[in-house]
């Protein structure tokens, strides 16, 4: 039932987006996808948490996972494939409570969006260490709003949660655009995606309103194409990030090997084997329920001590690889800044936009097509007749 309701939820979520280019109905379709997907099924299994599931499926082939969550995590990533991130914009229950409070959303600075958008791809590569290791599901375990769905829970993850939703009212989406790790995969995915979400219905007259409504920053700019003289030193720049990337991820692997003591210690099995070092040698006092379970089992303790050896040398392995990734991120980001690209019109970043539809309303060539206007004539740039950007024109 679940996954039926997921794939009629995506279809819908497509054809609002692209099709009917409703914004009424994607806010409407937001709302139910967050009562069910959020507060009846207590957000779980999600298809950003599927994202574990699958890699701990991969990695140990005695793990049997259910066909319900390959679907929950493959559905979204073949519509995005070829409408975009249309599961962000009115499916993902996560999304649509963030969605439902973005009122007064400002723009975040563009170098701090960037910098701070490195973020889910480096917890999308711990979050596969972690489950490839059988260590821990991360993302179910700091998800910020499961306890709201479930009306109960930890009380920090309800803080954070609470948190998040009042920083939604003044940045838009901070959780899908700075750390959903599932929204990281979709983002690369949408770049390629066979149809996606456009501004205007058919020419751009550039009037700018599409980028004042946008709350993500997803609208991009016009670019016009480099002055002869400026293109010597705009390919000194790209070849420098491409000789730069190889370095960081070569410092990357070296610090993610340096952090393998702290990344082993979200494996239970390190945690008690500290804990009992910790007990024998007299460095606190008491034993926990952990300790006294395993001192229970009658086990040796220099057997939990070897394991615990073991996982740690694996995660000397685990940490290189958590390192080479984040320095290839890091590099990839340096070099996508450094290609201009010429554009004539505002166009959605493919990567960033959500599909949520809010330029739909802004846009003279979509009022024409609504029939509330009668030609894109009538619409005067705002900056011409003394109107402060972003306001509306009586």
């Amino acid at each position: 039932i679940n996954v039926l309701i997921l794939l009629g939820a995506l279809c819908l979520a497509s054809y609002f987006a692209l099709v009917s280019r409703s914004r009424r109905g994607l806010f409407l379709l937001a709302v139910a996808s967050l009562i069910w997907f959020g507060f009846v099924r207590d957000g779980c299994v999600c298809s950003i948490g599927a994202t574990q599931n699958v890699v701990y499926a991969l990695s140990d082939p005695s793990y049997a996972i259910p066909a319900t969550v390959v679907l929950l995590f493959v559905l979204p990533l073949v519509f995005t494939l070829f409408f975009g991130r249309t599961f962000c914009a009115a499916v993902c229950p996560l999304g649509a409570i963030q969605e439902v409070v973005a009122v007064r959303s400002v723009r975040v600075p563009s170098w701090l969006d960037h910098a701070l958008g490195l973020i889910p791809h480096v917890y999308l590569g711990a979050a596969v260490i972690f489950a490839a290791s059988g260590t821990a599901f991360v993302i179910c375990r700091y998800d910020p709003f499961v306890a709201m769905f479930r009306l109960n829970g930890d009380v920090n993850m309800l803080v954070f949660g609470a948190c998040l939703l009042f920083l939604g009212l003044f940045v838009g989406r901070p959780y899908c655009r700075y750390l959903c790790p599932y929204g990281a995969i979709l983002g690369v995915l949408s770049k390629v995606a066979k149809w996606h979400a456009k501004i205007p219905p058919e020419e751009c007259i550039q009037c700018r309103l599409c980028e004042d409504s946008c709350p993500y920053g997803a609208i991009q700019e016009p670019a016009p194409p480099l002055a002869p003289q400026a293109k010597p030193a705009a390919r000194r720049r790209l070849a420098g990030m491409l000789l730069l990337t190889p370095v960081l991820i070569a410092a990357g692997i070296g610090l993610g090997m340096l952090l393998a003591v702290p990344l082993s210690r979200l494996d239970p099995q390190v945690r008690l084997a500290e804990r009992i070092r910790l007990e024998e040698t007299g460095q606190v006092v008491g034993t926990i329920d952990a300790s006294e379970a395993f001192r229970g089992t009658g086990r040796p303790i220099r057997e939990l001590y070897e394991l615990a050896i073991e996982r740690r040398r694996r995660f000397r392995t685990l940490g290189a690889w958590l390192g080479a990734w984040t320095g290839l991120v890091i590099g990839v980001k340096l070099v996508t800044l450094s290609i201009r690209r010429k554009r004539t019109d505002y166009q959605p970043d493919r990567s960033r936009c959500v599909s949520c539809g809010r330029c739909y309303w802004y846009c003279p060539g979509e009022q024409v097509r609504l029939g509330l206007i009668r030609d894109v004539s009538e619409v005067v740039p705002l900056t011409a007749v003394g109107v402060p950007e972003g306001q509306p024109k009586e």
